[in-house]
């Protein structure tokens, strides 16, 4: 089966391409706009016609688009994140070459749901911030493209390579700091949001998995689990032996009392700089993964004790 991974270099990406690397009966071609890819192109500024006969070269029963910007103004976002999308969608469907297309979608094209719902593909799409609008923008176009295609609502993803301006790297970077500094306390804001996390590796078996299946419409990739970051912010600290007290600033009196020390009262600390998530989906969101479960057969395997784990290890590096 002969893959094009449109973005293999990204977060997500180079997870997907080394699990696709895996599969002896897949031929992989990289596409992206860094020097480690087979073929440099930038879809936010090439035109459908060039792809198209790259499209007719390399002939590919797949393509999969883990290409995208999570951050920058509107403008930005929208050519990296939809300009892009309707430029594979164009190329796909000048070239006739029938590639089936992968594109990876995200939660934040849901915007904020209800406490304690679990969000399902049937859903309407109310995004929060321009993010989530210019990857409903794409999800979109490829529906509406007549090919034979899948969109992977992808929730939060986790695990190693994190980026570091990501809330849990950044909660990880601020945990380091405060080791290597020696303070017994670490102040926070911003815990109380509660997301999906799920493993980038278990992200890239789901996309493997969709390659290799027929189905097609949106279909979500989480835990189907919603976690506090709060809670998050306890397991990283057990997993990195930090004994420090941990405050959260903008929480209510006593909430974080017991494994995470006890914090003084809130009048004493100053703001801090909050751990913001700009996904505009408000404090909560949580998948239900049904569908990736009955038409893809996928399941999440990997913990978020484990995700946080190597997240820690390659902060803890940088001491």
């Amino acid at each position: 089966m002969r893959v094009l991974l449109i973005g293999a270099n990204g977060y997500l990406g180079r997870f997907v391409a080394e699990r696709l690397l895996a599969d002896p009966a897949v031929q992989l071609t990289a596409l992206g706009r860094g020097d480690d890819a087979d073929v440099r192109f930038d879809l936010a500024a090439g035109s459908p016609g060039a792809l198209t006969r790259f499209l007719g070269a390399v002939h590919p029963g797949v393509v999969i688009n883990c290409a995208g910007a999570t951050r920058g103004g509107a403008r930005e976002l929208t050519r990296h994140n939809t300009v892009a999308v309707a430029t594979v969608c164009e190329a796909l469907r000048r070239s006739g070459c029938g590639a089936r297309l992968v594109q990876i979608g995200c939660g934040a094209e849901y915007g904020p749901s209800q406490a304690g719902s679990s969000t399902a593909e049937d859903a309407v799409p109310r995004p929060g911030g321009p993010y989530g609008v210019s990857k409903l923008a794409a999800t979109e176009l490829v529906l509406g493209s007549g090919l034979d295609a899948v969109v992977l609502r992808v929730f939060s993803p986790a695990g190693p390579a994190t980026p570091a301006g990501s809330p849990l790297g950044r909660l990880a970077e601020a945990m380091r700091r405060a080791m290597q500094s020696g303070d017994g306390e670490l102040k926070l804001a911003g815990l109380g949001v509660q997301r999906d996390f799920v493993d980038v590796r278990d992200v890239a078996r789901a996309v493997h998995a969709a390659s290799l299946s027929a189905a097609q419409g949106v279909i979500n990739i989480g835990s189907g689990r919603a976690v506090r970051l709060r809670d998050a912010a306890g397991i990283l600290a057990r997993v990195a032996g930090y004994g420090g007290a941990l405050h959260e600033l903008d929480a209510p009196p006593g909430a974080l009392r017991g494994g995470l020390g006890h914090p003084r009262a809130e009048a004493e600390h100053p703001a801090p700089a909050a751990f913001p998530y700009p996904d505009g989906c408000g404090s909560w969101q949580q998948a239900d993964v049904r569908t990736a479960r009955d038409r893809l057969g996928w399941r999440p395997r990997i913990n978020l004790e484990e995700s946080l784990a190597d997240i820690w290890m390659e902060a803890a590096c940088r001491i």
